[in-house]
């Protein structure tokens, strides 16, 4: 056996099949026609049960065997896949206008999957009757399936939008479409403009087509002028958020009921996003979530407390959850050329409009040669009637009565092998006057139809008659045609404000020497026994009092700044949770300090070497776990770098400071600069060792300090004369009694 090697580079070989492989996916998978708004698989499913008399008249049969039928004739792909699309066109959830009527389950708004094929049965809609409707009356391009033993269509002729009414969804090689749904009635109301005045704009769409209508309702939320982009363009988003009500339980009690979910979200999914948020203690303010849904939507929300705003509430959902979502537009679809085009709403629109134009066109073509070809007919019949007796006399007597009758009577081939393949009880049912009722009406209507076929004016009146009876049947005062998607405004996405999302509650914070961090009810006495539990091998850091709606700093030796929110703290019972799991502290970093944040405060900063500035609070405030630098300690990290070693709230008017060589210094809190950050200026100067500490205080009250041992006594000097100096100075030694940890705080 011979074989044939052929050289050729590799990175053209590899092109040209990825680019028929591309090109297989987005021409016959991935994106729909513009004309039907099908897939190749959606319209070989409605197709195989057009086949299969599967008419919504008719009884249910399996989906087994219409998978099968799709499978084995058009569809030579997977059966999960093809049925699995056959599920979706029967889901009313996903779905606008169901295309298959099913029977059996066919999974739910939870995200349970639908039942084996086997056990489902399925029948067409009059949606998917209306979307076929004129495939006999050949309007519409046939081509030969797979296998070549049949035919099916390449675009469906029926005068239903289905593309924009029931929407897409796709990713082909390089390229993706999403076509959200929308109202039948509206678009219908948009055709018919397009039909009246084809120069209208957008703007004038708009008014009839104000948004996507979605199957499971909701809210839009996106401005009218974003809209208007995403639909000149083609693409773009919505924001889409569930809808609720307010339940009024008596007595100052309430409950929110969400009776609407966004599109394509699971209901499971998202009470379990929910769930998570109350166990993890990321929204304080809810309680509880209960789904006690039906066939209608129901998840109620329970807050923590009655003084909770319900807007604040939902307004945190809705930023933490998929109660809101953004739908995006990408009108990517393949047009008359079968070539893949972004359209904007008006062209999309046009192109509808187009291909009905065109298939009235085809099928009056049509009809018009039926109606020739039955005129033809009743001419020999009427032939045959006035001659009876002639008639009888050829085909009894002559051997070619065919040829005969067409001498005699100027009959075509047509005419006389019809008269020939009458039969004898016919006879008597022909008459003249029926004969002649008949004809006059089929030339009348063929008159109608050549007028048609010549006057555009005409086509584009019967299209737009087609769309009044569309709008009229899908009205918005039917069930399936009534707008499910409301639309609303909504402000800025700000945070909330933890005081309003928690009720503002007393606690303790206590942190250990290792960096385990928890929070006790109430302002506890800092010497309190049970402040002193920690693991074995670890001890007190810091403890102070702060409430439930606080948010607390922590400052680290690199002068970087993290936050926590103090109602998110662990409970004192145990030990705590290391600061570390909460926020990103990196390893080599220690922990300098931790206190409540206070807006409008201010922050004194001092390094190792004796460097420092003063800082806004709210300049520390760190929005993610990775936090914020502030100071930038000259040299950390490597040796005998600098490390921020003091981080304490400002008072007073007086700064004092004190280095490892006990030398003290004391000048005016002003000369010490405000910054946003940086390394800070000199504040005292060592020309041996470093920092030790610092502590504000009012110059006419004295410095304090405790004096040391078991009575608690405090030592306060008002002679502070010879300490003060100018800001950088080396200061002189501290006096007498001062504690040998060179600490102002013992």
């Amino acid at each position: 056996m011979s074989t044939r090697i052929e050289d050729q580079p590799f990175t053209e070989a590899l092109s040209q099949r990825y680019l028929t492989y591309a090109l297989s996916t987005i021409m016959a998978r991935s994106l729909p026609d513009v004309r039907d708004g099908l897939k190749p698989v959606h319209r070989r499913l409605l197709w195989a049960m057009r086949l299969l008399k599967l008419d919504p008249n008719t009884g249910y049969k399996k989906c087994a065997r219409v998978v099968g039928d799709v499978m084995g004739k058009f569809h030579p792909h997977g059966d999960q896949s093809i049925y699995d699309a056959l599920v979706r066109l029967a889901q009313d959830f996903s779905v606008r206008f169901p295309l298959i009527d099913g029977q059996g389950n066919f999974g739910n708004i939870d995200g349970d999957n639908a039942a084996a094929m086997r056990y489902t049965e399925a029948r067409l809609t009059e949606v998917a009757a209306a979307l076929m409707d004129g495939l006999d009356e050949e309007c519409v391009p046939f081509r030969p399936t797979y296998d070549g033993e049949d035919e099916e269509p390449e675009v469906f002729p029926g005068a239903f939008p289905n593309l924009l009414a029931n929407g897409a969804s796709g990713i082909a090689v390089g390229m993706a479409t999403s076509v959200p749904p929308h109202n039948v009635s509206e678009l219908a109301d948009g055709l018919m403009l397009l039909i009246d005045r084809p120069e209208a704009g957008i703007d004038d769409l708009m008014t009839l087509i104000p948004g996507p209508d979605f199957p499971t309702g909701g809210m839009i939320v996106e401005s009218a002028a974003s809209i208007r982009e995403t639909y000149a363009t083609g693409r773009g988003s919505f924001r889409l958020r569930a809808r609720w009500v307010l339940e009024d339980l008596g007595r100052g009690q309430w409950t929110i009921i969400v009776t609407d979910i966004p599109y394509q979200v699971q209901k499971s999914k998202l009470i379990e996003q929910i769930a998570t948020l109350i166990g993890d203690r990321k929204l304080p303010i809810l309680e509880d979530v209960r789904d006690e849904s039906d066939t209608q939507i129901r998840l109620v929300l329970e807050p923590k407390s009655r003084n909770v705003s319900p807007d604040v509430l939902m307004e945190s959902l809705y930023k933490l959850t998929d109660l809101e979502v953004r739908f995006s537009l990408n009108l990517n679809v393949l047009d008359k050329a079968r070539t893949p085009r972004v359209l904007s709403l008006k062209q999309a629109l046009e192109a509808f409009l187009d291909h009905q134009i065109e298939v009235t066109v085809k099928r009056a073509e049509y009809r018009l040669g039926k109606i020739e070809d039955r005129l033809e007919l009743l001419g020999g019949y009427l032939v045959a009637y006035l001659n009876l007796d002639e008639v009888i006399r050829i085909i009894r007597e002559e051997d070619e009565p065919k040829a005969v009758l067409m001498a005699t009577f100027h009959l075509t081939d047509r005419q006389a092998e019809a008269i020939l393949n009458m039969r004898l009880r016919s006879l008597r049912k022909l008459e003249e006057m029926e004969i002649r009722r008949e004809e006059a009406a089929l030339k009348l209507e063929a008159d109608d139809l050549r007028l048609l076929l010549a006057e555009p004016a005409r086509q584009r009146a019967k299209v737009r008659a087609a769309f009044a009876a569309l709008k009229a049947r899908y009205a918005k005062d039917t069930p399936l045609g009534a707008r499910r998607t409301t639309f609303g405004t909504a402000g800025e996405f700000k945070d909330i404000p933890l005081e309003a999302m928690v009720e503002r509650e007393p606690i303790t914070v206590v942190c250990s020497e290792k960096g385990w961090i928890r929070a006790l009810k109430s302002h506890l006495d800092l010497g309190n026994g049970e402040l002193a539990k920690f693991k074995e091998g670890d001890g007190p850091r810091f403890a102070f009092h702060a409430y439930t709606t606080d948010k607390i700093l922590v400052a680290a030796d690199s002068g970087r700044f993290f936050t926590l929110d103090a109602a998110s703290l662990p409970g004192g019972r145990g030990f705590g949770e290391p600061v570390r799991l909460m926020v990103d502290v990196e390893a080599e970093q220690q922990i300098v300090a931790l206190l409540p944040y206070r807006a409008d405060s201010r922050l004194l900063l001092v390094a190792s070497d004796g460097r420092g500035f003063i800082a806004d609070a709210a300049q520390c405030l760190a929005e993610t776990r990775k936090g914020k630098q502030v100071m930038r300690p000259k040299g950390y990290g490597e040796k005998g770098g600098a490390a921020l070693s003091l981080c304490a709230p400002v008072s007073g008017d007086h700064l004092a400071l004190v280095g490892e060589n006990r030398k003290l210094l004391v000048f005016p809190l002003d000369q010490v600069p405000v910054m946003a950050s940086g390394q800070g200026v000199t504040l005292q100067k060592y020309r041996d060792g470093g920092f030790s500490d610092a502590k504000c205080f009012t110059l006419t009250e004295g410095l304090s300090w405790p004096m040391g041992g078991e009575t608690g006594r405090t030592r306060t000097e008002t002679n502070l004369l010879p300490y003060i100096g100018p800001r950088g100075g080396m200061g002189r030694g501290a006096p007498l009694g001062f504690p040998r940890s060179n600490r102002f705080g013992g």
